[in-house]
C-alpha cells in the first residue's frame, strides 16, 4: 500500500522512540496518525509539533484489553477507517531468571505479547470490512535469538514473530497485509530504566542505529509489502546463522558481543 495523504494509521507506543519516529515520517507525509501510548502529555507535545490532523490516545495500557479495544474503536470513529496499524509498544526488564520478579515477565507478556494480540484483534474487523490496509508488528532481532538476562524479553518478541508470520498467511487475499519487523539496537528510551544493570553483551549508546533510520525502513517495508525488515542490517545475518546453526551463531555473537552472548559451549 503507498503511504501518504489519507491514510489513517494507528501507532501503539507513539510517544518515543521507533514509535514516535514512525508518527512523525506517517504525518510528514501526510497520514493522519493515531497517536497510542500511556502518557498523554508526551503525546499531546508530539501532536502539537506534528502537520495535520491527528488522534490522541493518551493514557491507554497496550496491555488492558479494554483501554486497548476503546482507544481503536475511538480512532476508527474520529478517522472513518484504519489504513495502518502499528504494534509498537514494548517494555523490557535485563535480569537472570532466577532472579527476576514474576510481576516483571508478567509485566513483558502483557505488554509486549498480549498487547500486540489486543492491538491487532482490535483493528483487524474493520481493515477486514474494508478489504484492504496493512498491519505492522515490531518485534526484535531477540526473537530470533535470546540473550541471557532477557530470557523473557526474548520470549515475547518470539512470540510476536510467530503470530505475525502466520496471520500474514491467515490475511491472504483478504486485501489486508502484515509485516514484520526486526530491530536490533535502535537509539531509543527502552533501556532508561536499566541504565545501572545493563548486560555486558549490549553494544548499544552511541552505536545504536538512529529511530528515524528505523521508521524509514519501515514504511519502505510497508510500500513493498515486505514480508520482514531487519535493521541494522546484522540483525537478519545473525537470525539466518542461528536459524541454521545455533552453535554457529553463538560463535559470531561472542565474536561481536563478547563471552557474555553465548557463555555456554
Amino acid at each position: 500500500m503507498n503511504v501518504g495523504a489519507g491514510t489513517r494509521a494507528l501507532v501503539t507506543g507513539a510517544s518515543r522512540g521507533i514509535g514516535r519516529a514512525l508518527a512523525e515520517r506517517l504525518a510528514a507525509r501526510g497520514a493522519t496518525v493515531g497517536l497510542l501510548a500511556r502518557s498523554e502529555s508526551e503525546l499531546e507535545a508530539l501532536a502539537d509539533v506534528l502537520p495535520g490532523d491527528h488522534v490522541v490516545l493518551g493514557g491507554v495500557d497496550v496491555g488492558d484489553r479494554a483501554s486497548v479495544e476503546g482507544a481503536v474503536a475511538r480512532f476508527a470513529e474520529r478517522a472513518g477507517g484504519i489504513d495502518l496499524v502499528v504494534s509498537n509498544a514494548g517494555l523490557t526488564h535485563y535480569e537472570l531468571v532466577r532472579e527476576q520478579s514474576v510481576d516483571h515477565m508478567e509485566e513483558m507478556t502483557r505488554v509486549n505479547w498480549l498487547g500486540t494480540v489486543y492491538t491487532v484483534k482490535s483493528a483487524l474487523p474493520t481493515l477486514l470490512r474494508q478489504g484492504s490496509g496493512h498491519v505492522v508488528v515490531v518485534s526484535s532481532g531477540a526473537g530470533h535469538r535470546s540473550f541471557p538476562q532477557a530470557a523473557v524479553y526474548g520470549a515475547t518478541k518470539a512470540a510476536q514473530r510467530m503470530f505475525g508470520e502466520a496471520l500474514r498467511h491467515e490475511l491472504a487475499g483478504t486485501g489486508v497485509s502484515l509485516t514484520m519487523v526486526y530491530p536490533g539496537e535502535i537509539a531509543t528510551s527502552l533501556h532508561d530504566h536499566e541504565k545501572e544493570r545493563m548486560p555486558s553483551w549490549y553494544k548499544g549508546g552511541p552505536n545504536a542505529a538512529p529511530a528515524r533510520s528505523m521508521a524509514d525502513k519501515i514504511i519502505t517495508g510497508i510500500e513493498e509489502d515486505a514480508r520482514s525488515v531487519y535493521h541494522p542490517p546484522i540483525v537478519r545475518l545473525l537470525g539466518a546463522v542461528h536459524g541454521l546453526s545455533p552453535a554457529a551463531g553463538d560463535r559470531m555473537l561472542r565474536i561481536l558481543r563478547g563471552p557474555s552472548a553465548a557463555p555456554r559451549r
